[in-house]
């Protein structure tokens, strides 16, 4: 049985780093309720490209879920909400900061309700600070961290990373405050507030860069595929393609040189130490361009890995992800659905020996759980039938291809790429 089998999570976010935090807590055997808006949900619903209706990008970051499709704006929408979260242990949410307090559903509000309640906001920049109301996503939190400003070659233009990155480690840094949130709540018996920005959780990423800066006074700058303070650490171009080689100590500097036939560069007192190395990189380099250039990919990785050098093959994404190791780690699987037949997805990369993640429910269509999550919350509060046709409640359905997107009216957080 997966670890959080018992705990309800109420989902009111939207695009990613929401989403990735409720599906990792899903996974892990959560029951997920995904609180979408009736007429098109999730924004991502409607994102490009689609398959057989089916937003990818949606597909991505949403199984594990139920999906349950109110108008938190109207009564009964909003009551719907309340009786679930009388019934909740966690709930997540990256609205802007008090769009939700205007809804009645602030932190204050909802902890006087259910005190045990674990409520997570995942904003831009925070739920405090001179910029809290600042919409953030991640191309803006790269920019803003100095992320950018450390990516990309030292001759080209600040570079944005080729994934959402800020988005992802907010969804990371989420799910860990909420698991020390509960974990502490076996103590007090009380919830709190998790307090998640994606400025934050980008700019903990920063400390090598960090610490250079604060203690010398100087910010490293783009330094393309080399390292700021190892030699060689970098890419190499051989014959067919590039390769990383990764020879991060001195050990390892020796096993390289004796893998290419390049022992001599042993005695050369410039390329002794890595401070040495380091201070004549760019002759190094040149030097190692020039032996290395005569091999092909795979002639190289093989001496490299002979001699236990850190080393690997820039390979293309479809090539990555067609890797026989990561589908023996199960970080490549297949998903029954309902109207796909199945889906390919990226696996959990939290590895349980006694209970691992369950990857067995697929993406939610938009309000296909309604009549199941609203059957439930009447029969547990009591209250007689015809919830599911109440204004602002939508009626259950399997709604494949969302409608035409238009602007919510309460602006949520959540960056997208």
């Amino acid at each position: 049985m997966p670890p959080l089998t018992g705990l309800r999570v109420l989902d009111l976010t939207r695009v990613l780093a929401g989403p990735y935090c409720a599906m990792m807590l899903g996974d892990m055997g959560a029951e997920v309720i995904k609180i979408e808006e009736p007429a098109e949900g999730d924004d991502t619903r409607s994102w490009a490209p689609h398959r057989k209706g089916w937003s990818t990008f949606f597909l991505g970051l949403n199984r594990s879920k139920k999906s349950l499709a109110i108008d938190l704006k109207s009564d009964a929408g909003a009551a719907v909400l309340g009786g679930l979260i009388d019934t909740a242990d966690v709930l997540i949410e990256n609205f802007r900061p008090g769009s939700l307090s205007k809804l009645g559903f602030g932190y204050e509000r909802v902890a006087a309700r259910n005190p045990r309640l674990v409520y997570c906001s995942i904003t831009g920049f925070g739920q405090t600070g001179p910029r809290r109301r600042l919409p953030g996503y991640d191309a803006v939190i790269q920019a803003e961290s100095g992320l950018m400003d450390v990516t990309g070659h030292p001759d080209g233009p600040p570079t944005r990373v080729g994934v959402a990155i800020t988005d992802y480690l907010a969804g990371l840094y989420a799910m860990n405050g909420i698991l020390l949130a509960l974990r502490e709540r076996d103590r007090s018996g009380r919830g709190q507030h998790v307090d998640i920005a994606l400025l934050d959780a980008m700019t903990s990423t920063l400390a090598l860069p960090a610490g250079v800066y604060f203690h010398t006074g100087e910010a490293p700058g783009r330094e393309g595929n080399q390292h700021h303070t190892l030699t060689p650490y970098e890419t190499m171009a051989v014959r067919d393609g590039l390769v990383v080689v990764a020879a991060g100590n001195q050990r390892l500097w020796r096993q390289l040189c004796a893998a290419v036939d390049s022992s001599d560069l042993l005695d050369d007192p410039r390329y002794a130490t890595n401070t040495d190395r380091m201070r004549h990189r760019s002759a190094l380099i040149d030097e190692l361009s020039r032996r290395l250039g005569r091999f092909t990919c795979e002639e190289l990785i093989a001496r490299l890995r002979a001699h236990t050098v850190p080393c690997g093959q820039v390979r293309r994404l479809a090539d990555a992800l067609e890797d026989p190791h990561l589908h023996e780690r199960a970080m490549v699987v297949e998903i029954p659905h309902g109207s796909l037949g199945s889906m390919r997805s990226l696996g959990n990369p939290i590895r349980l020996s006694r209970t691992p993640a369950v990857l067995d429910r697929p993406p939610p269509a938009l309000g296909e759980h309604n009549a199941e999550i609203l059957a439930e919350l009447a029969r547990s509060s009591g209250a007689r039938g015809g919830a599911a046709e109440a204004p602002g409640v939508a009626p259950d359905h399997a709604q494949a291809a969302p409608a035409a997107p238009r602007q919510p009216s309460v602006t949520p957080q959540g960056a997208q790429r």
